[in-house]
């Protein structure tokens, strides 16, 4: 008996075909977030016992996961076609996105503002240390 490979990316055709509707979803979240509804078969046909379902989160930042993904093959095949698009990679320097693809097939994708979040943080952290001093100086007049 021939042992023959396993073939690891088997969504990856899959992606590679919808990869203009996920880009366009990926610039039009900056706005809102944004929604695609797949048809089951197409990932059924593709592999019928994928163990654990089909469903799974992933962030992007810098074209790298920043959650674990391990655990699913159909977001591993994803993040393998989004590593390759040069307009993926500009967008997620940018910003993190969150692609959800849940149970029945409903692509949800989010765009994460990581530097308005770190601005907040660092203007309340500069409130706290400048009113520090001033309230110092007063007591010592």
């Amino acid at each position: 008996m021939a042992n023959y490979p396993i073939n690891y990316h088997l969504y990856t055709f899959f992606w590679n075909k919808y990869r203009p509707v996920i880009l366009k979803l990926m610039v039009d979240s900056a706005k809102e977030p944004q929604q695609y509804q797949f048809i089951q078969h197409e990932f059924k046909d593709i592999n019928p016992k994928e163990k654990g379902g089909h469903s799974f989160t992933l962030q992007i930042f810098n074209s790298k996961a920043i959650n674990n993904i391990k655990s699913s093959v159909v977001a591993q095949d994803l993040l393998i076609m989004l590593e390759k698009s040069k307009k993926s990679i500009e967008l997620t320097e940018e910003a993190t996105y969150e692609l959800i693809l849940d149970k029945h097939f409903m692509l949800q994708v989010s765009r994460i503002e990581q530097e308005a979040t770190e601005e907040v943080e660092t203007t309340s952290e500069e409130v706290a240390e400048d009113t520090k001093p001033e309230e110092t100086e007063t007591v010592s007049k």
